[in-house]
């Protein structure tokens, strides 16, 4: 058996044991199902919100202000981190004020951009923005200044220009610092536009959630939960599959 095999047993494994124990409990009245509700009960829900497509319109609005919000938030941080470690005056000039403005809670700034932008989609694609942008920006100043100069020399001395060194150089050495910073801008990005959702919305899975906790309904709660956590699986592996691809001239570390 190889060794990835052997994981994805062991993870399943795990999984299964932790769901029946939870079943267990819940079906011996050791553990309130209205707090915790059951595994089954769960399954159950999940199955009729997809059947029902109920979900469907919900899954859109929050993918939609995920996406946007992710796109724009990476586009912002790569051209930003760009320019700051290309220009000094412009480090200079911008470093204080990005990181005064990384300092507020960006959960405060939820009833400023609901205030803002009102109750539609707006508000959410800016509060993913605002999360994603920042974790990009950091990732990608720091692969532009760890590209290795004696490359960027060597391709000096070689006659190549500016915009071939940055495409051909610049942009390759960086790769692995901004995909890193894409894996984690999706999971900021679905949860800005859940949380836009849960503090003022009429769509969408942070709705979805916050009705069904207001009626007490912790097994619609958890499906939901359910959902989110695969739509972010789903999102990671297709990252993760790009980032093999695209990167497929980097030797595997051992």
């Amino acid at each position: 058996m190889s060794e990835r095999m052997k994981t994805n047993l062991l993870r399943i494994l795990l999984v299964a044991l932790v769901l029946a124990l939870w079943e267990f409990l819940a079906f011996r009245g050791l553990a309130d199902p209205f707090y915790i509700s059951r595994p089954s009960s769960i399954l159950i829900d999940f199955k009729n919100l997809f059947v029902s497509g109920e979900v469907w319109p919900h899954v859109y609005i929050t993918m939609q202000a995920t996406i946007i919000g992710l796109a724009l938030g990476c586009a912002g941080g790569v051209v930003t981190a760009f320019l700051m470690a290309r220009f000094r005056m412009v480090e200079k000039i911008l470093d204080p004020l990005i990181m005064a403005v990384y300092g507020i809670p960006k959960l405060a700034l939820g009833p400023l951009f609901i205030l803002w932008f009102g109750l539609g989609i707006n508000s959410k694609i800016f509060l993913a923005f605002i999360w994603v942008f920042f974790i990009m920006y950091f990732n990608a100043y720091g692969g532009f200044k760890n590209v290795e100069p004696r490359l960027v020399n060597a391709a000096k001395l070689m006659g190549a220009n500016r915009l071939q060194i940055i495409v051909k150089i610049i942009l390759p050495s960086s790769l692995p610092w901004l995909f890193t910073g894409l894996r984690a801008g999706l999971g900021v990005a679905l949860l800005g536009a859940i949380v836009g959702e849960y503090i003022g919305s009429t769509a969408g899975l942070g709705h979805l959630v916050q009705y069904a906790g207001n009626m007490f309904n912790t097994t619609r709660v958890f499906s939901t939960i359910l959902i989110m956590s695969l739509i972010m699986m789903l999102m990671n592996e297709g990252v993760k599959r790009a980032e093999k691809w695209i990167l497929r001239w980097k030797p595997s570390e051992l």
